[in-house]
């Protein structure tokens, strides 16, 4: 015996004990009912104890397909929008485990970062106070998720490390519960290599490549203005930026010169102390006499200099703005393309400085300013604007509009600019310079390059990559004023005069990471040095939570704790996630891997598409219009919900669709009962799977149409184009329910066509085997070709008849079956399935239209086709009297066959004669 699909398992461990081989069984045992309910609890638990799934550890790189699994957040509940995307990946992952290739397939938890304090303030009730003592290990948070939300007010201050410790619990207990689902759903993940992003693996990870890029040079600290969101109160990288409409007023105010005043239109009248120059467009004729005078500014009579930049905006406004320190990042361009004096007055907490500043010498201007300080920026803008109106210096109302702010993605207030010491890691987006002033490297440049290198899966989204680097205006902020997140491994050293040497970071030794320097004290100190003249003090930030997820190739890959494991997974062959974070995910990975490796994080990025609402509005949490999946999991099945998924592309959008679900489930379910009938034809005979029993045109024209649906899907699945793997194998599964099980349906079960006299005739042993044989063969495929998108199903049948598991088994490939099919094009067999299965629905609807049952038969029919179409029909003709019961003659005449309204048929009924009904059973 020859099969078509030799099954060869995919190793698992060097240690476990691989599946046994996938030959058909003996004895097939097929159940009573069948259905998909209970299948998730039923399989899931086998292919843990089969270790499935698990990495084969002596495979050589050449061998690999590794992928970077999206980390998800840990703070919360997984929405529809997981479930979609990481479908996309277990769909690849099962494919190419199927292809042979050793899948390295691990699952992170990104639980560190602001997100999960703010879940742990709102569940617990508390709220972090470093400056707090440790409050012990019975400490008993004053709620457990009773209240939907706690109030910032009613929270309870804890210390750092009680608030690190809830951070840890909550996360913990959120990450039982998206294993679970992610289990239910059916992912094909190793579940051995875990990692979260706050674990001691990933702290070292992220510890040992920072202070590798302060080595290089590549990272460095800095106090400069910096984006800050008050609320949360902490720096906020570019990456992070959310522009959007902010209600305002433009209001109209006199600047006072030598030759008369200069109006000037601004939304933000509370920054005036901190005005330092007014800017004009260098063409702007209305204001070149002023370039190179002064004015000074209202109420507080500051003198400050007229100056061009072509920045500036001719067409807004009065074409002429301040320049303060700082109201936008244009104000920060300004401030350092015209080496501007630094006049900052707004505080971290949002609030105007209590001191007054000593450039405002006017006592009336000091006696304002005492009315700002100490105020938020809403309310000094309130008597910023009162001090205006009763000087005289505003001139008319204010106007309302709607202004543009830059927010912190998840902040609710416009961010502010405030001058502090961060740190940055270099991503080109500013020119980095030596020490002499000259350019070091164009790092620029090459990350646009590294861009061209990667394969984009869709390629389009190429550009947003591209456009990103292209835009960037300064280098990566790092830094966080957060509690729950890797700490920044350096201290300081402290002089005599107890004043701290920013510029001279004392490091860990390798071998010393992780380290936390609040806790830890650096070599050559003692703890009593801490804080001291002549000692040390502690970095206190953490890393931006994206620094360390940056780094997710090297901590799944054991980069530091692992590197016979690195060795063989990196750099690794697929990144899949959102297209929505390209700028700061991707983006950060390829940095962090070109500035340590030299080279891409991943050979592939997959980049899906976002889910939408009814509304078609994209599904988020901030948004509140997600979909928590497990309800959905549990009513439709998880083939079901993976169906709706893998049917969209990636990088397009895809609608909510419980529809789509239902039909997915229905595909599963016919799974299940085709193969059923399928295993059931020939209870008596040995199933094997011989090409060269396959001798009959019917079957020789569906596995050649079945060959090609292979060659296709297997294209498609390369081209990470799983959508279109499932569209092909689909079609063809419908047309192999719909048309070739009922034609073959009586020569498989042994019986020939009846004659007018109700005798039945006789089949030869050929005839009948070849209709079994290419049953278990296109089902054999179809099962390997429907795993990776239905993993239940097809893991229950095959169950029925095979050992070993679908999952284990060999991707099928169309050579045996071309085998099988012989020259089906010079036969005439290319499109016999369709023609055939055309002529039964025709003689079909006869009946239908008659209301008579299909059982009924046909004394004699007519068929009407066009010469080609009447040629295939004489190669099946036995199996199409069968299956539509004629008894009587089946003619067919050439011509066009149209429909009763006219339209173009491929076969048609001229005329039919039905006989007597049998009786009911």
């Amino acid at each position: 015996m020859t099969t078509a699909h030799e099954g060869t398992p995919v190793p698992t461990t060097a240690s476990a004990t691989a599946p046994p081989t996938d030959a058909p069984l003996t004895t097939v045992s097929v159940p009573d009912r069948v259905g998909v309910e209970g299948l998730e609890e039923k399989w899931a638990p086998v292919w843990d104890e089969q270790g499935l799934h698990h990495f084969d550890r002596t495979a050589t790189r050449e061998q690999v397909f590794s992928i970077d699994t999206p980390p998800p957040t840990a703070s919360g509940s997984l929405h529809i929008g997981h479930v979609f995307s990481y479908t996309h990946t277990d769909v690849v992952a099962r494919f190419r485990r199927m292809r042979g290739e050793k899948v390295f397939y691990p699952m992170g938890w990104d639980d560190n970062g602001l997100p999960t304090e703010r879940r742990v303030q709102n569940y617990y009730g508390v709220r972090c106070d470093p400056t707090l003592a440790f409050e012990g290990e019975d400490f008993t948070p004053p709620h457990s998720g009773g209240a939907k939300s706690v109030k910032a007010a009613d929270q309870v201050p804890v210390s750092r490390r009680t608030f690190v410790r809830l951070c840890e619990q909550l996360t913990e207990e959120d990450e039982k519960q998206f294993e679970s689902l992610w289990r239910h759903l059916g992912l094909s993940v190793d579940w051995r290599h875990q990692y979260q992003t706050i674990g001691a693996s990933a702290r070292r990870v992220a510890q040992q490549a920072f202070l590798n890029n302060l080595e290089r040079g590549e990272a460095y600290t800095a106090a400069a203005p910096g984006l800050w969101d008050v609320t949360f109160q902490t720096a906020v990288a570019q990456a992070e930026l959310e522009a959007r409409d902010y209600p305002g007023h433009y209001h109209s105010l006199a600047f006072h010169g030598t030759d008369g005043d200069v109006v000037i239109e601004t939304t933000r009248p509370e920054l005036l102390p901190a005005c330092v120059a007014l800017i004009a467009h260098p063409d702007d004729e209305r204001y070149a006499h002023l370039f190179g005078t002064t004015v000074t500014t209202p109420l507080f009579d500051v003198e400050i200099p007229v100056l061009a930049h072509p920045g500036a905006e001719a067409d807004k406004g009065s074409g002429i703005a301040m320049c303060c320190t700082f109201g936008d990042l244009t104000d920060v361009q300004w401030w350092r393309e015209l080496n501007l004096p630094m006049r900052s007055i707004v505080q971290r907490d949002g609030r105007i400085a209590r001191e007054t500043p000593e450039w405002i010498t006017a006592e009336a201007g000091r006696a304002v300013y005492g009315e700002m300080a100490g105020k938020t920026t809403f309310s000094a803008r309130a008597a910023v604007v009162e001090a205006l109106t009763a000087s005289g210096e505003m001139l008319g109302e204010p106007k309302a509009t709607q202004r543009k702010a830059n927010f912190f993605e998840k902040g609710d207030k416009p961010l502010e600019i405030v001058t502090s010491r961060q740190w940055y890691i270099r991503n080109g987006g500013k020119e980095w310079l030596t020490d002499q002033g000259e350019p070091q490297r164009d790092l620029r440049a090459e990350l646009l390059a590294r861009g061209e290198e990667l394969d984009f899966h869709p390629d389009f989204m190429r550009v947003r990559y591209s456009n990103w680097v292209g835009g960037l205006n300064g280098d990566w902020l790092v830094s966080r004023q957060r509690f729950f997140g890797v700490p920044i491994p350096v201290w300081y050293p402290v002089d005599a005069e107890g004043e701290v040497d920013y510029d001279s970071p004392l490091t860990p030794r390798a071998e010393q990471l992780p380290i936390d320097p609040s806790s830890d004290v650096p070599e050559g100190y003692s703890a009593e040095q801490r804080g001291v003249a002549g000692g040390f003090v502690g970095e206190s930030d953490v890393m931006d939570t994206w620094a360390t997820s940056s780094l997710t190739p090297q901590i799944a890959g054991g980069w530091l704790t692992d590197e016979d494991l690195f060795s063989r997974v990196y750099p690794m062959d697929l990144r899949p996630q959102g297209q929505d974070i390209i700028r700061t995910w991707l983006f950060s990975t390829v940095v962090r891997s070109h500035l340590e490796h030299g080279t891409l994080p991943w050979k592939h990025a997959a980049i899906s598409g976002w889910i939408l609402d009814p509304d078609r509005k994209k599904m988020s949490k901030s948004k509140g219009n997600v979909v928590t999946p497990m309800d959905l999991l549990v009513e439709h099945g998880s083939d079901a919900v993976r169906y709706w998924a893998a049917s969209a592309r990636l990088g397009t959008d895809a609608a909510f669709e419980i529809g789509q679900m239902k039909i997915g489930r229905r595909l599963a379910i016919k799974v299940l009962n085709a193969s059923k009938f399928v295993l059931t034809t020939a209870p008596d005979s040995a199933i094997t799977l011989d090409p060269a029993a396959v001798t009959q045109g019917l079957d020789r024209a569906l596995l050649a149409d079945l060959a090609d649906v292979v060659d296709a899907a297997t294209e498609a699945f390369a081209a990470y184009d799983h959508a279109r793997a499932l569209e092909v194998t689909e079609s063809f599964f419908w047309t192999f329910c719909d048309d070739y099980l009922e034609l073959v349906k009586d020569r498989a079960y042994g019986r020939g066509a009846a004659d007018a006299q109700g005798t039945t005739a006789q089949l030869t042993e050929a005839e009948i085997a070849s209709a079994r044989a290419t049953l278990w063969l296109a089902l054999d495929t179809l099962l390997r070709l429907f795993a990776p998108f239905l993993p239940f199903a097809t893991a229950e049948v095959w169950s029925w008849w095979r050992s070993g598991s679908v999952h284990a088994a060999s991707w099928p490939t169309s050579e045996g079956l071309r085998e099988a099919a012989g020259d089906a094009a010079a036969d005439g067999l290319r499109g016999v399935v369709a023609t055939a299965g055309a002529a039964l629905s025709a003689l079909r609807k006869v009946k239908s239209e008659a209301k008579v049952s299909q059982r009924t038969p046909l004394l004699g029919a007519e068929l009407v086709a066009d010469e080609p179409t009447t040629a295939q029909l004489a190669l099946v003709a036995g199996d199409l009297r069968a299956a539509a019961k004629v008894t009587g003659t089946l003619e067919v005449l050439p011509g066009q066959a149209r429909g009763a309204d006219g339209e173009s048929l491929l076969v048609g009924v001229a005329a039919a004669a039905l006989g007597e009904a049998p009786p009911k059973r």
